[in-house]
C-alpha cells in the first residue's frame, strides 16, 4: 500500500512540476515575447492572502439592512512588471492556457475511467456518445440559435447536448436493473451515429455558419475567458476527486464483472457513478472546447506504458499528463503564421510520441 502511494507521489509530483513549466512557458509565447521570470512575477502579484473581515453597514430605525461583508486582503508579492506585458498575460494568455489545462485533465481522466470501465484500450471518452451530443447542441446553437430553449448560448447546449446523449445511452442499454458493458458500448455507437448524421444534416443548411460550425467541431480554445476557467475550475477538479475514490472498483472490474462482486465491489452502482461523473466530465470539456479528440485516448494509454496499468497511479497521472499535453498542444496551435485547432495539433504532435513509447516500452494489458 504505501508503495502505491509513495509511486503516485512522485510520479504526480513529476507531472505537476512539468503542468506547472509548461504553463510559465506557455504564457509567455506568442506574438510578443514575455521572459518567463515577469511571467512568474505577474503570477506571484495576483496571489493575496485573507487576514480579515469586516460589515459595512446595518439595520438602523427600525429597518432590516443585511449588513455588506468585506475580506481584507493583502498582496504578498509586489514584483515590477510592464503593465502591457502584465495584461497580456494575466487577461489573454492565462484565462486560454488555464482552459486548455482543465479540459486536457478532464478529457484523459474520463478517457483513463473508460477505457477501465469498458476494458478495451480503444475507448475514450466519447465512446458513450457524450461528444456526439455536444456536438449536436452546439451545431444547432450556432445554426438554429432559435431552436435552443432558455437562451443556453453556445456552451450550455454543446453541455446539455452532451448529458442529454449521454442518460439515453446509458437509459437504453440498462435492462431490469443491469447495464451490461458490452450492450452498453454497442449504444454508444449507434447513438453516435446517429448524432452524426444529425450534426451533418444541419451543416447542409448552415450557410454562412459553416466555417465556425467546422472550426467547432475541430477544437479549439480561441475563445477563452476567465468565467469560463471559473466554471471549468468548479466542476472538473472535483469531478476527477470524485473519480479517485473509485480507482480500487476500476481495478476489481478489470479481473470481469463477476469476479469484481466476489471481491465486495457493487459492480452496477460503480457503473452508474463511473459513467455519470464521466459523462458530465466530458460535456463540461466540450462545451468549452469543442471536440477535441486523440487526448482521452491516446494520453492514458501513453500514461499506463509509463506506471503501469494500477488505476490508483493511473488516473492521478493520467489527469495531470493530459492536462500538460493540451497547453502544449495549444501553444504550438497558436504559435504559427496561421492559428490552427488545437485538434489538429493533438494529433500530429501527440501520434509520434505515441508510436515511439509502443515501441520502446513493456506493453501492459488492461
Amino acid at each position: 500500500m504505501q508503495r502505491v502511494w509513495r509511486r503516485t507521489a512522485v510520479y504526480s509530483l513529476l507531472l505537476a512540476a512539468a503542468l506547472v513549466v509548461a504553463v510559465t512557458v506557455s504564457a509567455g509565447i506568442g506574438p510578443v515575447s514575455i521572459p518567463a521570470r515577469e511571467v512568474v512575477a505577474v503570477l506571484l502579484n495576483a496571489v493575496v492572502v485573507p487576514v480579515g473581515v469586516e460589515t459595512v453597514g446595518g439595520g438602523s430605525g427600525g429597518l432590516l439592512v443585511v449588513p455588506e461583508v468585506r475580506v481584507r486582503l493583502h498582496h504578498p508579492f509586489s514584483f515590477v512588471v510592464p503593465e502591457t506585458h502584465a495584461v497580456i498575460v494575466r487577461s489573454v494568455r492565462l484565462p486560454r492556457i488555464l482552459l486548455a489545462a482543465l479540459v486536457g485533465v478532464a478529457l484523459s481522466a474520463a478517457g483513463t475511467v473508460m477505457q477501465g470501465f469498458f476494458r478495451n484500450p480503444m475507448a475514450d471518452p466519447s465512446v458513450v456518445g457524450v461528444s456526439s451530443g455536444a456536438a449536436v447542441g452546439a451545431v444547432t446553437a450556432i445554426v438554429l440559435p432559435f431552436a435552443v430553449p432558455f437562451g443556453l448560448g453556445l456552451q450550455g447546449a454543446a453541455f446539455l447536448g452532451g448529458l442529454v446523449a449521454g442518460f439515453a445511452v446509458y437509459l437504453i442499454a440498462t435492462r431490469d436493473g443491469r447495464t451490461p458493458t458490452a450492450t452498453l458500448l454497442l449504444v454508444g455507437i449507434a447513438v453516435q451515429t446517429l448524432a452524426s448524421a444529425v450534426v451533418s444534416f444541419v451543416i447542409l443548411f448552415s450557410g454562412d455558419s459553416m466555417r465556425r460550425v467546422v472550426y467547432w467541431l475541430m477544437g479549439h480554445l480561441q475563445n477563452a475567458s476567465w468565467d469560463e476557467v471559473v466554471v471549468a475550475a468548479a466542476v472538473i477538479p472535483p469531478l476527477v476527486v470524485v473519480l479517485g475514490a473509485y480507482t480500487r472498483d476500476l481495478n476489481a472490474m478489470l479481473l470481469g464483472e463477476a469476479d469484481a462482486g466476489a471481491l465486495g465491489v457493487r459492480v452496477e452502482h460503480s457503473k452508474r457513478a463511473l459513467l455519470a461523473v464521466s459523462s458530465v466530465l466530458t460535456g463540461a470539456a466540450v462545451a468549452v472546447s469543442g471536440v477535441i479528440g486523440f487526448v482521452g485516448l491516446i494520453v492514458p494509454h501513453g500514461v499506463r506504458l509509463l506506471v503501469g496499468p494500477d488505476h490508483r497511479v493511473l488516473l492521478p497521472t493520467s489527469a495531470l499528463a493530459g492536462g500538460t499535453f493540451l497547453v502544449a498542444a495549444d501553444t504550438l496551435a497558436r504559435s504559427g503564421a496561421v492559428e490552427l485547432p488545437v485538434g489538429i495539433v493533438t494529433a500530429a504532435a501527440g501520434a509520434p510520441f505515441f508510436l515511439y513509447l509502443l515501441r520502446t516500452r513493456e506493453v501492459y494489458d488492461l
